[in-house]
């Protein structure tokens, strides 16, 4: 599949980029760095400015692209114009585009305002979970895209489990490189196509924690 991954210089975007790799995709990242990031030939790179108008976005986009990941993040540092404005530009463009399969990178409990207030870790990042609230908000209510919202709750920096838990009433922590084997997933699991789901650590292989979504 040729797939583009909106934020490919990040932690996640990185890691997604190489699983897509491996498994033989043609992957075009998105990135504000010069450098290429990825010295394989089935990799290009993109210099998108996802402040810029949806106009200049979609321009930039190939209409023969498969598949679209949101992973990019402005890191709190101006969360409405590219967690929220970004976000829903791309959704926007890809749509106009034709491209229908669109899987976006959230936070845990994102949709579910009601547990923000008992939860410490959220509540340090009251701004950047209202952004990404109205994100996936937008995507659901307002879009036609085949969407999948991939909600892990805290990254963390160490090595993966290949195995999660979904769906449980716990934030808790992630191995990146597991969220990354998630998101590479549910590419191709359609069970997943329409749905909202978060995930933490745990003891469930990713392929077989993903077919129960």
């Amino acid at each position: 599949m040729k797939i583009l991954v909106v934020g490919a210089s990040g932690r996640v975007g990185g890691e997604l980029v190489k699983q897509l790799l491996a498994d033989e995709h043609q992957v075009i990242g998105t990135t504000r760095q010069e450098k290429k990031l990825f010295d394989n030939d089935s990799y290009t790179q993109l210099d998108l400015d996802i402040t810029a108008s949806k106009e200049s976005i979609e321009k930039q986009l190939d209409q023969d692209i498969d598949a679209v990941y949101f992973v990019a993040g402005s890191g709190g540092k101006d969360v409405l114009e590219v967690d929220l404005h970004g976000a829903v530009k791309t959704m926007q463009a890809a749509q106009d585009k034709g491209i229908k399969r669109y899987i976006m990178l959230s936070s845990v409990f994102s949709l579910e305002t009601e547990k923000w207030d008992n939860n410490p870790n959220i509540a340090d990042l009251k701004d950047y979970y209202i952004s990404k609230h109205y994100a996936d908000y937008w995507l659901v209510n307002n879009s036609s895209l085949d969407y999948t919202i991939v909600q892990p709750g805290a990254l963390k920096e160490r090595d993966g489990t290949g195995k999660i838990t979904i769906n449980d009433t716990s934030s808790g922590e992630n191995a990146i490189e597991d969220v990354a084997t998630t998101l590479a997933s549910v590419l191709t699991a359609d069970n997943t196509i329409g749905k909202v789901f978060n995930l933490h650590n745990g003891d469930i292989d990713i392929n077989e924690a993903i077919a129960t979504v």
